[in-house]
């Protein structure tokens, strides 16, 4: 069974349709990336699924357990994380209370702080500015804030929105191979990415979405080496 089951999902922003009938799947312990040109319906998916969103039609299925119409909170509650586009650190707190606010859910004060130390190890920055306000960092340290901030929720798959959006190619880099060092300690990434060429070097699978519709999908790898991808999204 799936981790994570998206069926026939239609979306709607008044009269216009975002997302058209689409179906996919993402099994645990995979990353899976969602890519596509501005606009293709990534983020309405990520929103969908984490509760933001209400979809006319169609079904979410985590764990087993059909979230279609789950508040956002009762959502992260049951293990799942969003990192957002544009990061929306809280910029008057501290970076300290950033990533307390990240366990909200969570009531175990000693597994709280368990987690925060593997945060900081994960990111030392975050702890060196952990008394800093959120609004000073640097644009790849707020990102890093948070992708920290959801994992303090300790969850079970983590969704990123544009992880790598106006970063320097050097931080890019780190944020692709943080992506996968999470991956590796057990969290399941269900990814949104412009930048498609990383995106596909790390992921297991990949769907390919254009104005609202799944129009390929398979194996990451082999989808790198498309020609028609390749012309469309890797610039090649």
């Amino acid at each position: 069974m799936a981790m994570l089951e998206i069926k026939d999902l239609e979306v709607y922003y008044g009269v216009i349709q975002a997302i058209k009938g689409i179906s996919f799947e993402v099994n645990e312990g995979e990353i899976i990336s969602l890519i596509g040109a501005n606009g293709a319906g990534k983020t309405t998916i990520l929103h969908t699924v984490t509760g933001l969103l209400s979809p006319k039609k169609g079904s979410i299925i985590f764990e087993g357990k059909d979230i279609t119409k789950t508040p956002a909170h009762k959502i992260v509650s049951l293990g799942m994380a969003h990192v957002p586009e544009g990061r929306r650190v809280f910029a008057e707190m501290s970076v300290y209370q950033n990533l307390k606010m990240g366990a909200y859910t969570r009531s175990d004060k000693g597994e709280i702080e368990q987690t925060l130390e593997k945060v900081y190890k994960r990111f030392p920055r975050l702890e060196e500015r952990k008394n800093q306000l959120a609004g000073t960092l640097s644009g790849g340290e707020q990102q890093m804030l948070a992708m920290g901030r959801a994992l303090m929720s300790n969850p079970r798959i983590i969704l990123m929105d544009e992880p790598s959006m106006g970063l320097s190619p050097i931080l890019v880099n780190e944020i692709f191979d943080i992506i996968q060092s999470v991956s590796e300690a057990g969290t399941t990434v269900l990814l949104v990415e412009q930048n498609a060429k990383k995106a596909l070097a790390i992921a297991d699978r990949a769907y390919v979405l254009e104005t609202g519709k799944i129009v390929m999908s398979g194996d990451a790898k082999e989808l790198m080496n498309d020609d028609s991808i390749k012309k469309a999204y890797l610039g090649e």
